[in-house]
């Protein structure tokens, strides 16, 4: 069966294919993160992964949401006409959990969004720390409170480098992706 252009069959084989355990393409509110952390909730608790893990997992989550929905508002400040539209997908291989986000941002907001994301690639578990002690006592918060934390927190988590990219929409706007890598085995 197709719907438009899409293949049902193999759109199906492809989640499959990559473990996808769920995905979210739409607006983010907060009755959507409730619902989303508590799915997966239930599926980390199915699965029987270790605490340690599910928390890490968890915690890595909530970052990820947290940063679509305050993004969201963001967009929809700008009167940007797909401002909410937002895409999330969470998969599981037999090495790690696999969390990919996808959101509209300011184009002007591209450039120190990269510069703070290359900043915490280059560091390692201790310099991390010490950034997020740093971030955390400084008096420049962001109006959302966060003043970038939330960057870090995944970066701490997922002990991963963060992968992203920058993909120009127009002049005002830009579609960020970031992948995130949890292993399973610490």
């Amino acid at each position: 069966m197709s719907f438009g252009d899409l293949n049902i069959y193999d759109f199906y084989k492809k989640m499959e294919s990559n473990d996808i355990m769920l995905s979210f393409k739409g607006d983010v509110t907060s009755e959507m993160l409730t619902s989303m952390l508590q799915i997966m909730e239930t599926k980390l608790d199915n699965l029987g992964e270790e605490s340690k893990v599910k928390r890490k997992v968890y915690n890595v989550l909530v970052e990820c949401l947290q940063n679509l929905y305050h993004h969201r508002d963001e967009m929809k400040r700008t009167g940007f006409k797909e401002e909410s539209a937002a895409i999330f997908m969470i998969g599981r291989n037999e090495s790690s959990y696999n969390i990919v986000t996808g959101n509209y941002i300011m184009a002007d907001r591209v450039s120190d969004l990269k510069s703070r994301i290359d900043q915490v690639n280059v560091l390692d578990k201790d310099g991390l720390k010490m950034l997020y002690k740093e971030v955390l006592n400084n008096e420049e918060r962001t109006e959302k409170g966060g003043g970038g934390l939330g960057i870090i927190d995944i970066a701490r988590k997922s002990k991963q480098k963060l992968v992203y990219d920058f993909m120009d929409v127009d002049d005002q706007y830009s579609f960020f992706s970031l992948y995130i890598k949890i292993p399973q085995k610490n």
